[in-house]
């Protein structure tokens, strides 16, 4: 198939668009509507999100600069253009989010009785505390590195807190050293509570590990004086690198790899805002960075850390309201598996339990009837309960079968754990195709059962999701889960399972669209289908949601229908390339982004098709990489009360939302809805009130 490639000004920019998104994170920082502790969290989100931003994005940037690759990307700029326009966003988003931190929330949460006092604020009874703390927590594990010929600059961790120390005088040995480092020691908390008896009139009362170190630094170079002690942090390129032409097992290339991720080159320096200028050169020197690279703040140099003040200030009242999720009725009816037998269920996470999914794969492992159980693993966490199931029922004789990812990007090191354990108890581990990442969330259990004619059989039962296998996040990203036992669908999935763990052509599949092979021309093939409907004057219509539009190929198709005259509607979360809303190219598509409570991160495809209303639940979004470079699935909705129940749920609150919904212009900007006449929509507040129950 002929990829057709619109020209770079109908383009956005990606990295300006990953930005873009973490405005409209911080923007829910800013909304005094959003419970204190919540708007907290959110400001600690947007540190979390640049911190990837900076080890992938940006390094990829340095690194294409770094070789003189002048190649543009599709909207035409070249690294060179684009690492300054990032640096510019960058640097203005990181003021506005420590402004809001410090001259907003703080002072708010202040007012609500949770305070973070100054060490000029500190009282006598709080400062013996700290000091105490500091020589029975923190001392102890303190190694500062005085620099000098005999000790260099030492390897800064990766994203670790550090401080430079500015010295003056002779030590013991009559070195006289004007520098040392000290790493904060990584296995202690970054906020420390104080005791309710010391926290003044305060309830609750924080102080930072970083504070701790300052009022105290000088107990580490006795005799000698300090005359600076400045936080900093270097964030380092992040992403793997193995060469899948050369290696030979995957598994033992990547171990090795991991070992080098925390020292890869630097590419963003962050001070204290007091850090002296001397201090801030010869940094910048040691980590081979430019002035530009620098990020000075006024706080805390991680303020991820902060994400641990919500969960130690029990005050209901700061935080959104806790939520039961519900489950469908359908699971009233009997047994799981005989359900199943009848009908399909869907599952709406985090508004409905992920509970039935757990039980679905806990029967590998207690159901005498299940012999067989595959499943793919992309990220499940480092304390699954899911995968525990597996490793017990690997144990307890089932035939289990894992497909690992094990470069799922930050999640390498759980993944290779997992697997090991489960080899250990015999489970069958494969780590998927080399060059392709198995993000395809998939598990088929395979029963011994008693058909209608008295005869046992083998029936087989599928669980196909947009989400990963991992409870937490199941109560934090909305996604959308399919329980079927529907043969046709079933075999489709044996399937993709017979190729990730055997050798052969890709067969022909009854239902499902699946990267790298059928998923692009499906959804290509679909857009057109729908651009034909409506040249011939019947109506057409395109709703898709999804985390991130980029493919060049896909927006030229929708700019295609969009002049045909399809209405289309996209709601992308994050970063969108398309342009929408410019006469003669895409004055038919409307593109919007959800920001709220809940991560959106469902992707749902739907096309009008002649009166079919066809509705697909994927695991893909619309980008080069989930097309051509992984093994991704999308799978139709057959059941058609289910089919409504996804238009009603999953698609048409978000076009309806006129709270949480963000409206991207022709230009790439977004602005806020706001209700102007009428109730207020907000599509999360909605499936919650509908789906779950308060608790």
């Amino acid at each position: 198939m002929n990829r057709r490639i619109p020209p770079p000004t109908q383009f956005l920019n990606r990295e300006l668009g990953i930005l873009a998104f973490n405005r409209r994170v911080l923007a829910q920082a800013a909304d005094d509507s959003v419970p204190l502790l919540e708007r907290l969290r959110f400001i600690t989100i947007v540190s979390s999100n640049l911190d990837e931003f900076f080890e992938i994005r940006v390094a990829g940037l340095k690194e294409q600069i770094k070789l003189g690759l002048p190649e543009p990307g599709p909207d035409g700029r070249g690294p060179s253009e684009v690492f300054d326009e990032v640096a510019r966003e960058a640097h203005a988003l990181v003021a506005e989010q420590y402004q809001l931190l410090n001259q907003v929330v703080l002072p708010a949460l202040a007012q609500d009785g949770v305070v973070f006092p100054r060490r000029e604020e500190w009282t006598a009874a709080q400062r013996q505390w700290i000091r105490d703390y500091y020589f029975r927590e923190l001392l102890p594990v303190l190694t500062p590195i005085g620099l000098d010929p005999a000790h260099p600059f030492p390897r800064v961790f990766n994203k670790s807190l550090n401080f430079a120390v500015e010295l003056e005088g002779r030590d013991a040995f009559g070195r006289s050293s004007r520098a040392a480092i000290v790493q904060a020691p990584r296995s202690l908390p970054r906020v420390i509570r104080l005791p309710k008896a010391i926290a003044g009139a305060a309830e609750y009362a924080f102080v930072f590990l970083s504070s701790i170190m300052h009022a105290h630094v000088g107990e580490l170079f006795a005799g000698m004086n300090v005359l600076g002690s400045y936080q900093f942090r270097v964030t380092r390129n992040s992403d793997l690198f193995v060469d899948e032409e050369e290696i030979k097992n995957l598994h033992t290339a990547l171990q090795g790899e991991l070992l080098h991720r925390h020292f890869g080159d630097a590419v963003r320096l962050e001070v204290a805002d007091n850090c002296s200028p001397r201090m801030v050169e010869f940094l910048l020197q040691q980590f081979g960075l430019q002035e530009v690279d620098l990020y000075r703040v006024e706080g805390p140099v991680n303020l991820y850390r902060m994400r641990e003040v919500p969960e130690q200030v029990d005050r209901p009242q700061l935080k959104y309201p806790p939520f039961q999720p519900g489950l469908p009725s359908a699971l009233d009816k009997g047994e799981l598996f005989d359900v199943l037998k009848k009908q399909d269920v869907l599952l709406h996470h985090p508004f409905q339990s992920f509970l039935p999914v757990i039980d679905f794969i806990r029967t590998t492992a207690n159901d005498p009837n299940v012999i067989a159980i595959k499943q793919t693993v992309y990220r499940t966490g480092t304390d699954s309960e899911l995968m525990e199931i597996l490793v017990e029922a690997a144990r307890k004789g089932k035939e289990v079968t894992v497909v690992v990812e094990l470069m799922a990007r930050f999640d390498e090191e759980a993944n290779l754990n997992w697997a090991a354990r489960l080899e250990e108890v015999g489970a069958h581990v494969v780590y998927g195709v080399v060059a392709h990442k198995t993000h395809a969330k998939m598990a088929l259990v395979v029963r011994r059962e008693e058909g209608a004619d008295g005869n046992r059989l083998l029936r087989r039962y599928v669980h196909l999701s947009t989400g990963n296998y991992h409870p937490r996040t199941a109560r934090l990203y909305t996604d959308f889960g399919l329980l079927t036992a529907n043969e046709e669908l079933c075999a489709d999935v044996n399937e993709v399972f017979k190729q990730l763990t055997g050798l052969g052509r890709a067969s022909k599949m009854k239902h499902l669209w699946q990267s790298p092979f059928t998923l692009h021309k499906r959804i290509v093939d679909a857009i057109r289908n729908e651009a034909k409907e409506a040249s011939e004057g019947r109506p057409a219509r395109i709703i898709a949601k999804m985390n991130a539009l980029l493919e060049p190929q896909i927006i030229e198709e929708l700019y295609a229908a969009s002049r045909a005259g399809v209405k289309i509607d996209l709601v992308v979360r994050s970063v969108c390339a398309l342009k929408p809303g410019i006469e003669g190219l895409s004055e038919n598509i409307r593109v919007r982004s959800v920001v709220g409570r809940f991560l959106e991160h469902s992707r749902i495809f739907y096309f009008q098709n002649a009166g079919a209303e066809d509705v697909y639940l994927a695991s893909a979004d619309w980008m080069d990489r989930n097309f051509f470079r992984r093994i991704e699935l999308c799978f139709p909705v057959l059941d058609p009360a289910l089919k409504r129940r996804v238009l009603r749920e999953g698609l048409q609150p978000y076009l309806d939302d006129n709270c949480q919904a963000w409206e991207m212009g022709p230009d790439g900007t977004y602005e806020q809805l706001k209700p102007r006449r009428g109730r207020r929509r907000s599509a999360q507040e909605e499936l919650l009130f509908t789906l779950a129950t308060p608790s």
